[in-house]
């Protein structure tokens, strides 16, 4: 590129006297590339976002490995063995056993009720291994399950479900379990199991799902509100990096063998996050075209300059200037037109996802999104795949002009009117 062609390419992308008009036309085809750059780039981080938000909310409450049996009655009988083997795996860094039930929750002496999730496991102590990170979202009170009778049949709930209940800490609530429920001839229906508790403290997750449905308790009393005996529902594990954790699992599924099943922390929720990535795809595609109509305008800027400069480009042509200087010529205006679009383009979006993102700007109805605002997530490989994109497509809508402006013959161009 010598500074010869790069002085006509500024010289014609310049607004010099009767050429205002392909100058605006230059700045509306840099505009179309700028809003579509920027669009990408917040969308992407709001789809990053989101995905990342809600993993990490999900993981709060859920681990990154569950060891599970096969079988009607989800049930883990030999499960002391099976823990000390899991805890022996080599990346998994925590285990321990938990209980997960379905019931009710009725406060005492009220008559109104919530389902939910009972899920039990070991009080909070030094030894007590953390596979999930509940424990330190914990508002008030603390999980180690200390009732006031002394009989460990305390109670940790969600803060929304809390406040639904309007039960605080040290209230007494009920919760219903219909495993091993016995029909009372007396008055001729099934009665269901009751198990009183006390709330000894809240946690809030921000997480809709688990701050309105779930109540932790001691692993012994889940056993027997789920009519498990001695046995559990399954394992948790922890391993060093989320990453990780669906390598670590197909290699613990193998160690274990049947009757053991072991899930992942995707694959629990698989829909959601499968969902994500495909609406973050769909959402890549259709702003990408933002950047393509863009092009187009490239692409009809360019060819303006062509016919405008006919006379021009014939005489530079016929002093001796290769056809493939011409090329690069009109290479340079799409690449300088490209380029600034896409720098500011790309400037603007940033700056305006963390906006978003820091000051918390667009907020959501957590009962509906699962979280409380709009999340930005900018990520650089994101950011160098928008740019490359950008810039490629502003270089290939080049081709035609720059050929067409090439293949002008000098006698013709210079004759032309």
């Amino acid at each position: 590129m010598t500074r010869l062609e790069l002085g006509i390419a500024w010289r014609y992308l310049r607004s010099r006297g009767g050429s205002r008009l392909f100058s605006f036309i230059s700045a509306i085809a840099i505009g179309g590339v700028i809003v579509g750059v920027s669009a990408l780039i917040v969308i992407n981080g709001v789809m990053t976002g989101m995905q990342d938000d809600l993993r990490d909310k999900i993981l709060i409450g859920s681990p990154d490995l569950r060891i599970l049996t096969f079988g009607d009655d989800l049930r883990m009988n030999d499960w002391r063995p099976t823990l000390e083997k899991v805890r022996s795996q080599p990346g998994i860094v925590a285990a321990a056993p938990f209980v997960l039930a379905q019931g009710l929750a009725v406060p005492v002496g009220r008559t109104f009720s919530e389902g939910v999730f009972v899920e039990g496991i070991e009080p909070a102590g030094r030894d007590v291994a953390e596979v999930t990170s509940i424990r330190r979202h914990v508002t008030s009170g603390d999980f180690r399950f200390a009732s006031g009778d002394g009989e460990g049949r305390g109670a940790v709930l969600g803060a929304e479900l809390a406040r639904t209940l309007n039960v605080f800490p040290g209230d007494k609530i009920n919760l219903i379990s219909p495993a091993d429920a016995k029909f009372n001839a007396a008055v001729g229906s099934i009665v269901p199991r009751m198990f009183q508790v006390e709330v000894t403290g809240t946690f809030e997750t921000g997480m809709y799902e688990y701050d309105y449905s779930y109540v932790f308790v001691s692993l012994d009393l889940a056993r027997q509100f789920a009519g498990l005996g001695d046995a559990v529902t399954g394992i948790e594990a922890k391993t060093p990096t989320r990453n990780r954790a669906r390598d670590v699992g197909r290699a613990l599924a193998d160690s274990l063998g049947y009757p053991y099943r072991v899930v992942d922390w995707e694959a629990q929720n698989s829909s959601l996050f499968q969902a994500l990535k495909l609406e973050k795809l769909g959402m890549g595609i259709i702003l990408l075209l933002i950047v393509v109509v863009a092009a187009f305008n490239i692409v009809s800027t360019l060819s303006m300059v062509v016919k405008d400069k006919t006379r021009e480009i014939g005489i530079l042509k016929a002093m001796g200037l290769p056809a493939r200087s011409v090329r690069r010529i009109f290479l340079v205006q799409g690449m300088v037109i490209g380029g600034v679009g896409t720098l500011i383009g790309v400037s603007i979006g940033i700056a305006v996802g963390l906006a978003v993102d820091k000051l918390k700007l667009i907020e959501l109805d957590p009962k509906v999104y699962f979280i409380d605002h709009l999340p930005v997530a900018i990520q650089p490989l994101d950011v160098l795949w928008i740019v490359a994109a950008s810039v490629a497509i502003a270089v290939l809508a080049t081709v035609y002009p720059s050929f067409q402006a090439a293949r002008l013959y000098p006698v013709e161009a210079i004759r032309h009117e």
